[in-house]
């Protein structure tokens, strides 16, 4: 979950802080133009009043200027242009210089200085110019009219270098751009902290869930701060949790007591019924049917008493050696087998894994019982230990009419039996015992179709250890 939520908060606060530093760094852009644009009219202005007072127009055997105010303003356009590099002139309405520098400087027929130079004839200064940027090389065009007795008689044009004022506009984007990384980390900072305070109970939640969904019915969601809303909901959890083990526990209290308590009474039925026979005729039909009924229902009161064990004991995990322990559960059956004219055989190469030897011999027992017990005679059943780096499996494989896929959805149902089965030894709890007792340990119990036919059984159990030191 954090790894989609942080991003969704990247992209908001990334947005946030592009939607402040575009224009932040359009503005500084413009302000550098501006600053350099009023300097420049300051400029035109200056030279403008020097030559207003000039009245004679260039001439001369060597070009000079007869009147002794063009020369003072053209020496004081060599000047500006030799200390600043921006070339100036004072321009006739008719193109002709009454003074310029450089020297060879002369109006363009079309392009910015040209539009400034028109734009002064009608008595009107330079609008801002076209904002340049960075990444452009152009020039900064300012003009400014001549006016003499109400009558614009000449326009001064400046026509400026731009890079030191893109240099300095570049140098405003980077402390922005450092501004705005900065910002961005701080924010990234704020995000992980955020997210963390919100999401650690939500974690801490579904470590606790998938826990008792797994059979650890005593965990409880820890204290792990974060909103009220998630410490309430945390709170409710638990409550929760106790409740559906109180009833859980109940259920299992009295399913014990009942299989305990009518055990007694079942017990005398059955002496009872063994007494009856004593008074009938040996070989009667109807006392030995009584017998067996009375036999199945004391097995399924047992199997019940077990269930109810297993399904409230903890397991005891060790590190046990599948191989020789599947081997020792094949040799104890091959004598019910062989009775049955049923082949039983085993490979079983050495791997370890975590199990409680106990409940893992009990489930294998429940298993190559049923293979063995419906498997025909003249059949096969084979056991099978494999193991990859997380789990050890042990497949049993038996060559018996097998189930359908629908059988097959329910089987380890508590009571259940296949219908084509109900006439064959058994409570229909054996199954849901070893479920149970591996589940606790945290292994499992799968089923599927065996080629041509009969039953595939895998019992897989983990080969980590339990607890955070495995």
């Amino acid at each position: 979950m954090r790894a989609r939520l942080l991003p969704l908060l990247i992209v908001l606060m990334a947005a946030v802080l592009l939607a402040l530093g575009v224009p932040l760094a359009g503005s500084v852009a413009a302000a550098q133009q501006q600053r350099v644009v009023v300097d420049r009219i300051d400029d035109t202005a200056r030279f403008a009043a020097l030559a207003q007072y000039v009245t004679e127009p260039p001439g001369g055997p060597q070009g000079g200027y007869p009147d002794e105010r063009g020369e003072t303003l053209r020496t004081e356009l060599g000047r500006y242009y030799a200390v600043y590099g921006i070339r100036a002139g004072v321009f006739y309405r008719n193109d002709t210089p009454m003074a310029n520098a450089p020297e060879g400087w002369r109006l363009p027929a079309e392009g910015a200085a040209r539009d400034a130079f028109n734009e002064a004839l009608v008595s009107r200064r330079s609008h801002d110019p076209q904002q340049v940027w960075p990444w452009q090389r152009g020039r900064l065009v300012v003009a400014s009219p001549v006016i003499r007795d109400g009558d614009v008689i000449a326009v001064v044009v400046t026509d400026s270098p731009t890079g030191q004022m893109r240099s300095a506009t570049l140098h405003g984007w980077l402390i922005i751009g450092a501004g705005e990384i900065a910002a961005m980390l701080l924010a990234v900072g704020a995000a992980l902290r955020l997210t963390g305070w919100v999401l650690r109970p939500v974690r801490v939640l579904d470590a606790t869930t998938h826990d008792i969904a797994t059979g650890r019915l005593k965990s409880r969601v820890a204290a792990a701060g974060g909103p009220p809303e998630l410490q309430r909901l945390a709170r409710s959890f638990n409550e929760m949790a106790d409740h559906v083990e109180d009833v859980l526990e109940q259920q299992r209290a009295f399913v014990a007591d009942a299989s305990h308590q009518l055990r007694n009474p079942l017990s005398a039925l059955l002496l009872r019924i063994e007494l009856l026979a004593l008074e009938l005729p040996e070989g009667n039909e109807e006392i030995a049917s009584v017998r067996t009924e009375g036999k199945r229902l004391a097995q399924v009161l047992d199997d019940l008493l077990d269930l109810a064990l297993a399904e409230h004991a903890e397991a005891d995990l060790r590190l046990t050696d599948i191989g020789a322990l599947t081997e020792e559960r094949v040799a104890s059956w091959q004598p019910v087998a062989e009775s049955r004219g049923v082949r039983l055989a085993g490979s079983c190469p050495a791997t370890t894994a975590w199990a409680d030897p106990v409940t893992l011999s009990s489930a294998l027992d429940a298993v190559i019982d049923n293979a063995v017990k419906f498997t025909p005679e003249g059949g096969s059943v084979e056991v099978t230990v494999a193991s990859n780096g997380r789990t050890s499996t042990v497949e049993v494989t038996d060559g018996g009419p097998g189930l359908t896929d629908e059988d097959l959805a329910r089987i380890g149902d508590r009571f259940w039996r296949s219908p084509v089965h109900q006439n064959v030894k058994g409570s229909g709890l054996g199954l849901s015992i070893s479920r149970a007792l591996l589940e606790a340990g945290g292994g499992s119990i799968a089923y599927g179709h065996h080629e041509p036919h009969g039953l595939r059984v895998t019992v897989t159990v983990p080969r980590t250890g339990p607890g955070p030191g495995a």
